[in-house]
């Protein structure tokens, strides 16, 4: 058996001040500053490595919450959520919203397309929360390709967007979608339904079987 590749875990600057307890402003003072090493996505956005974020805390003398070195963490499940949306407003509101009522999920963000692939491949969410009007990607072929590809597990694929025609709701689960919300999104329906996918997931086997 080859050697298990080692995952990568990367966070906004909003995720870091969150650690932190700070505001938003101040991890990017700290970026740009250079206290914390970061890189940029092609959107512009800052992004930080898990182990940048661990010296940086382990420098300062800060508390590095157990979820950061949850070596657990590395073996996919579906308990895990995974939000697609460049919308940074309706994405963290959305994550904190998860995180509060489902505390036993990891909820994970991507913000464009190039994030959303790098996570798929390397944390095999179980529920994917797409929006299909990403800038520059096609989320309808990109549902295609979660549901196909065998990097990403097959995970559940819940379809969002803004858009009012029926026919996009139509054309979504054609391809492969599990389920679809129009925005504004009804959080509370959405988390509902969210439970109720995994829960039928998981009593059909899912890939946490051997």
């Amino acid at each position: 058996m080859g050697k298990k590749e080692k995952k990568v875990r990367i966070f906004s600057a909003l995720e870091v001040a969150d650690i932190c307890g700070v505001v938003n402003q101040t991890t990017i003072n700290w970026i740009k500053n250079g206290f914390l090493k970061a890189f940029t996505t092609p959107g512009g956005q800052y992004r930080v490595y898990l182990e940048d974020l661990l010296e940086f805390l382990t420098a300062r003398g800060m508390r590095i919450p157990a979820e950061l070195t949850d070596k657990g963490d590395e073996n996919p499940g579906w308990q895990r959520i995974l939000i697609v949306d460049d919308d940074e407003t309706i994405n963290n509101l959305l994550k904190k919203y998860l995180a509060r009522k489902l505390p036993s999920f990891t909820v994970l963000q991507a913000f464009d397309g190039f994030e959303a692939g790098t996570l798929l491949s390397e944390s095999k969410p179980g529920v994917v929360l797409l929006d299909i009007n990403l800038p520059g990607v096609d989320g309808h072929k990109l549902c295609q390709r979660i549901k196909s590809g065998a990097a990403s597990g097959s995970p559940v694929v819940i379809a969002i967007t803004g858009l009012t025609d029926g026919a996009v709701e139509q054309a979504i689960m054609r391809e492969g979608a599990d389920a679809f919300f129009a925005k504004p999104l009804d959080f509370d329906k959405l988390k509902d339904r969210i439970e109720s996918l995994v829960a039928a997931r998981q009593g059909k086997g899912g890939r946490d079987e051997p």
